[in-house]
């Protein structure tokens, strides 16, 4: 499918689909491969269902049409970037904010934020990760380098010089990879729920609390099955995730039926468990291993470090002491009665403070 720098209508027909990268290699390597002078193995082939052509809609409950470029104030484009399409949902003008979700979620996850920091005079753009929403799913790339490149890429294709990074969990994650990885791009960062990298592989191999949180990420280790359990029974399963992850506020049932339907879109299930497939198996490997020597690299970005204190999921012990990692000004936000998701349980909280951090580091 050609790429399409223009923007798009909010909502298109319910029947158009975003297209596959084309076939055979995109740039030196193909896609995934990560680029020369990374320091980071490349991405080896995935394993689990075969990837499909990739869709921007499922059909949800009752037969009505559903798309996941959802209609508001924003708008809908397709940018190239490190050999592969992302789409993203961009509104408002001045500094850009990019934002990066975790999952299940897509770009959808920041809508309260776009709004916000465009009313505040920045260009916000929310980004659906390479496997999600209305970007590509490729055979390949979904290590953490290849991924953080993919968002320095974007911001690139964006044509900003630099940017203020938000990510949540899995996007969380990759920010701090991204900050370590290109540090000129970067000039604040704000983590969310989050741990640094090599604070979570830390726990991951000693706290036996932080490896049960993990419980869903060892489901995924095994091939084919969990793809078919995560949209069995129109995303049963996602739904009681979302539930058991949240704090006493939840998430409205339009978000948990937006994540269900999203993770509907053939070969999502699939492209977005795979960076956890290896998180967990390249931890006694050669690329694991450099992988976590690289980021002992100091962060020269302001970050903001924020964790819901009733987080299931990434327990705020384990997410304590990313400041270790970080040579410039960084702030420890806990946020009480918050889940997985500060963003959507409490998004005036949330919101407030990042847009507090990222005006304090404007310039």
């Amino acid at each position: 499918m050609p790429l399409d720098q223009k923007p798009v209508p909010a909502q298109p027909p319910a029947d158009s689909g975003t297209g596959l990268a084309p076939e055979g290699p995109a740039g030196p390597g193909g896609p995934g491969t990560a680029p020369e002078g990374t320091g980071l193995a490349p991405a080896r082939e995935p394993e689990g269902e075969p990837v499909e052509a990739a869709s921007t809609g499922a059909p949800a409950t009752g037969g009505e049409a559903w798309s996941v470029r959802q209609a508001g104030p924003w708008t809908h484009r397709d940018l190239a970037a490190n050999g592969a399409r992302f789409h993203i949902a961009e509104l408002g003008s001045g500094p850009l904010v990019l934002l990066v979700h975790g999952w299940p979620e897509y770009w959808w996850a920041w809508r309260h934020q776009l709004t916000a920091l465009a009313k505040a005079g920045y260009r916000a753009v929310a980004l659906d990760l390479r496997g999600i929403g209305g970007s590509d799913r490729t055979p390949r790339g979904y290590d953490p380098g290849n991924l953080a490149l993919d968002i320095t890429g974007v911001i690139r294709s964006l044509g900003e010089r630099r940017a203020h990074l938000v990510g949540h969990a899995s996007g969380g994650t990759l920010a701090w990879v991204a900050a370590v990885m290109r540090p000129s791009v970067i000039q604040s960062l704000t983590v969310v729920s989050a741990a640094h990298p090599r604070d979570l592989r830390r726990a991951l191999l000693t706290d036996r609390r932080q490896f049960a949180a993990f419980e869903h990420v060892l489901g995924f280790q095994r091939p084919w099955i969990p793809e078919r359990r995560l949209v069995a029974d129109d995303a049963e399963l996602v739904g009681r995730y979302l539930a058991s992850w949240t704090g006493p506020n939840g998430l409205d049932e339009a978000a948990v039926h937006a994540y269900r339907q999203a993770i509907q879109i053939p070969s999502t299930a699939h492209c977005s468990i795979e960076p956890y497939r290896w998180l967990l198996r390249s931890m006694a490997r050669p690329d694991g291993i450099q992988f976590a020597r690289r980021m002992k690299k100091p962060i020269t970005a302001p970050t903001l470090h924020v964790q819901g204190a009733a987080d299931p999921v990434l327990l705020p012990h384990t997410a304590l002491g990313g400041g270790e990692y970080v040579a410039a000004p960084y702030r420890w936000r806990l946020l009480p009665g918050v889940g997985h998701f500060p963003h959507e349980e409490a998004p005036e909280e949330f919101t407030a403070e990042l847009l507090d951090w990222v005006g304090r580091h404007k310039e």
